[in-house]
């Protein structure tokens, strides 16, 4: 069997497929600096807002995000409370 970095295992005839463990890619932390930057490439002229430099852990980041969607919706008219479907 070659010994290379590009080979590996996927299938043992003593226990079958051999699944690739998933590894999360880590987030990379902010310095403190909070900067919001409108961007329009790639998006057919339609404007998202990036934050970016926020020095939070995930858990801490998906509640402030989450809050901030749902005061966005209620200010522009959406009258039925927000769940996101995916959660």
């Amino acid at each position: 069997m070659m010994n290379d970095d590009n080979s590996r295992l996927v299938y043992s005839t003593d226990t079958g497929r051999i699944k690739q463990e998933d590894v999360k890619p880590q987030r990379a932390k902010g310095d403190g600096i909070v900067r919001i930057q409108r961007q329009t490439s790639g998006r057919k002229g339609k404007g998202v807002c990036l934050i970016a430099g926020v020095d939070l852990d995930d858990a801490a980041l998906d509640t402030g995000c989450r809050a901030e969607k749902e005061m966005r919706l209620r200010r522009f008219g959406e009258r039925r409370d927000y769940r996101d479907p995916g959660r």
